[in-house]
């Protein structure tokens, strides 16, 4: 299977969301950059979320990105890679793979995580040892071009059509 991807990074540094969901979904994109960041998301065919764990769970950031989007994440695939301590943020993604299932995406089983991620990178940020990494690497990146083929054609075929 190919491991081509055309890549969009959204890092959420860069993003400028409002401080407060409104009332309805028919604000949600009014806020500055939503509608930028919609149309790259709408345009997405699949999603690897990057991230860490705080506190057994998530950041804030990565939470409030998903809640400002609705359809953008509709019958599409996402994969996680983690980042943590002993865990390597196992229990963030556990999180995470029950948020995006209410979104109506569907996350991919394999993921990728590093434990204590402080000990695995050397000065320059590279992997010290990256053979596990990239294989569990190969193995979500397969999924999520599988997956990602797939919704991409039943989307066009029949547009998917969320009870929300």
């Amino acid at each position: 299977m190919s491991r081509e991807f055309d890549v969009d990074v959204v890092d959420l540094v860069d993003v400028e969301l409002p401080h407060a969901l409104p009332a309805g979904p028919e604000g949600y994109e009014a806020g500055p950059g939503m509608a930028v960041l919609a149309r790259r998301l709408d345009d997405a065919d699949a999603f690897v979320v990057v991230t860490p764990e705080y506190n057994h769970s998530y950041p804030a950031s990565v939470k409030h990105v998903i809640d400002w989007h609705g359809s953008q994440w509709h019958a599409k695939p996402v994969g996680f890679v983690s980042y943590g301590g002993m865990g390597g943020g196992l229990r963030a993604v556990e999180h995470l793979r029950q948020v995006f299932s209410e979104t109506h995406c569907v996350p991919v089983r394999d993921q990728v995580s590093f434990d204590r991620h402080w000990t695995r990178v050397d000065e320059e940020g590279n992997l010290i040892d990256a053979d596990g990494a990239d294989t569990a690497a190969k193995t979500l990146l397969d999924q999520l071009k599988w997956w990602g083929s797939v919704l991409h054609d039943a989307r066009k075929e029949t547009p998917y059509i969320a009870s929300f």
